[in-house]
């Protein structure tokens, strides 16, 4: 089914609201591989609610983060709770509120609002402020591609910094995402940017193609081709290892099984990001209950989420998604969509 009575804007914004809506929703189960414990602590979640301390899947006892001068202090009050066991990754953060990498991305819709075009250097002036100054957010956990990035980094030299090593989260996709919605109408350019923007914290071909990869999906997508369709399309192409999987055949099986015996609740795109378009297919017409199932599959479900969420929301456009999960976001990313809404009009679309 094509569904080109969805307007373009309302694509746009159930695409933005669809990210940001499957980050809070998740957050408080976010890394639990054991969903007998997630069903334990939190029972089905299907609203948003605040997270519980213990988290019995943390690592934090054993994540480690020293930076190599005073500057690159990024942990600041948080550090204390480092290499303690039980300790949730996303503590003090509230029912609706999104975790790091996504306000990270509001960072760059900031930038982007502000400049007018993306301009890398004053995203990475934002980002090196938002990250060294104590207070600007209460997310315990900052994942090691941040970390990576500030145990390299220059105080004195503009630009980032020069060898990173390669990243393969699913994390680093919800960090692009705003330049593909952004630059809907020049696609050569948003992914190229996009590409470029992804590159300062999740460096390496494998990143690179995973973004190729729900880039080209979204864009169909934004075109008003059916989700399925777009997934389709992309697996006859050489991004295969990521989608090329037999996703008509997969739904028939229970979510779990899929989810842990054929893919992997991990962060790892080669894994995450073919469980994500799994999902996306099996309940393209049923956009709620989608974010619900990969929330309550555990695992890294924050980061699943916000491409799952993307991807629906602009297949659906802004009806996708209750109204009690747009009234919670405790942050919702209201003027980047009046921008959005703003350039689309002005293009005439």
């Amino acid at each position: 089914m094509n569904t080109p009575a969805i307007s373009l804007p309302s694509r746009l914004t159930g695409a933005l609201f669809g990210a940001c809506i499957a980050d809070a929703l998740a957050m408080p189960v976010h890394w639990y591989y054991d969903t007998a414990a997630l069903a334990r602590d939190y029972g089905r979640v299907q609203d948003y609610v605040r997270p519980k301390n213990p988290h019995p899947d943390s690592i934090l006892w054993r994540s480690r983060y020293r930076p190599v001068r005073p500057q690159a202090d990024i942990l600041h009050s948080q550090a204390r709770f480092w290499g303690q066991r039980g300790i949730h990754y996303h503590q003090f953060l509230e029912a609706g509120e999104n975790t790091l990498n996504l306000k990270l991305s509001r960072l760059l819709m900031d930038s982007l609002i502000a400049r007018e075009e993306y301009d890398q250097q004053d995203y990475q002036d934002r980002y090196v402020a938002f990250m060294t100054t104590p207070g600007t957010h209460n997310d315990t956990y900052v994942e090691e591609c941040h970390r990576e990035f500030f145990q390299a980094w220059a105080p004195h030299k503009k630009g980032p910094p020069a060898r990173l090593p390669d990243e393969k989260h699913i994390g680093g996709l919800s960090l692009a995402l705003p330049l593909l919605l952004f630059y809907q109408d020049r696609w050569d350019t948003a992914l190229h940017l996009a590409e470029a923007h992804l590159a300062l914290t999740h460096p390496g071909p494998l990143m690179r193609t995973a973004l190729a990869c729900f880039a080209d999906i979204l864009h169909d997508i934004l075109l008003g081709a059916d989700g399925r369709q777009a997934l389709q399309t992309i697996r006859a192409t050489p991004l295969q290892r990521l989608s090329g999987y037999p996703f008509a055949e997969l739904s028939g099986r229970a979510d779990a099984d899929v989810a842990r015996n054929v893919f992997s609740t991990a962060c790892y795109v080669e894994q995450s990001l073919p469980l994500t378009l799994y999902l996306a297919w099996k309940y393209q017409d049923d956009p709620e209950q989608a974010l619900v199932v990969n929330t309550n599959l555990g695992g890294d479900n924050c980061h699943r989420g916000v491409v799952l969420g993307a991807l629906l929301g602009a297949l659906h456009g802004e009806q996708a998604w209750p109204r009690r999960w747009l009234d919670g976001l405790a942050d919702p990313p209201t003027a980047f969509v009046q921008c959005l809404a703003t350039r689309c009009k002005a293009g005439g679309c």
